[in-house]
């Protein structure tokens, strides 16, 4: 659901003069997110949006969002997120960076790196060597080890919430007809009976982390030459705090989906 008219600070990011700068801007959109490209930077702002996993309805929310966002990402890939910029409406009416006038939406500020060193793209080229992909391994095992353990129940109730919020989201899409959600989340919840023993003792053991939650190739890339994470959840913990294997099953779906199941197994 949109929840208000973010018109005026897309217009204003369109224009390069608002970055100092007189080339091109280009945009790049989700469902959640617009960046927006120019110069050497890269600038993301939320959606204005309420959904059932995330609420990005006032500029507050948003600004706390992209600060959050700017804190646990410059964890996994330091350098690339420079902080963040509000977005304000000044005495004349006009919207600014970092003014003394009304708080109207924010802004990530980012390095813009080589759209071409995203993992995702680096695999339609054919571009993931092993050695790449032991690197990868190797940073999110360090990434796993310092994440946070997380101890608010079972494990197995921490996937069940997971699927609950996934079939809520899959409610609000187009995508697929109700029988067809029903029909996901039976076997979802049949799979989750058949392994809650294993998952309640994975919490007892500390495998309940905070996590990337979205860790998939795109989300991937080669930054000065190494692998890094960005564009982790921020905006909902409940998403993130899983168990490190369901942050890593990402990662080894997007590689079974594109082909490359010897490098999901490495």
């Amino acid at each position: 659901m949109i929840v208000d008219d973010q018109q005026a600070t897309v217009a204003f990011l369109y224009n390069p003069a608002a970055y100092g700068e007189s080339g091109p801007v280009e945009a790049i959109e989700t469902h959640i997110s617009r960046i927006f490209l120019v110069g050497q930077r890269a600038y993301k702002i939320k959606r204005a949006v309420k959904l059932p996993y995330v609420d990005f309805s006032t500029p507050a929310l948003r600004l706390a969002a992209c600060e959050k966002e700017v804190e646990l990402n410059s964890r996994t890939a330091p350098g690339l997120y420079l902080g963040v910029r509000r977005v304000t409406r000044e005495a004349g009416g006009e919207l600014a960076f970092d003014g003394s006038g009304e708080l109207v939406d924010a802004a990530i500020e980012m390095v813009r790196f080589d759209q071409s060193k995203l993992l995702d793209r680096m695999a339609v080229g054919g571009e993931l060597t092993p050695a790449l992909m032991t690197d990868v391994a190797r940073m999110i095992v360090r990434y796993h080890r310092g994440a946070p353990e997380v101890h608010k129940g079972s494990g197995s109730s921490n996937l069940a919430g997971v699927l609950a919020i996934n079939e809520a989201g899959f409610a609000t899409s187009h995508v697929f007809e109700q029988a067809e959600i029903k029909a996901f989340t039976g076997i979802f919840r049949t799979a989750l009976a058949r392994h809650c023993e294993l998952l309640d003792r994975r919490e007892t053991a500390g495998k309940i982390r905070r996590c990337h939650g979205d860790l998939h190739l795109r989300n991937i890339c080669l930054f000065d030459g190494e692998p890094r994470l960005f564009d982790c959840i921020e905006f909902n913990d409940q998403i993130a705090s899983i168990d490190v294997l369901y942050d890593l099953a990402f990662l080894l779906m997007d590689l079974w989906h594109r082909g490359f199941p010897e490098l999901a197994n490495l």
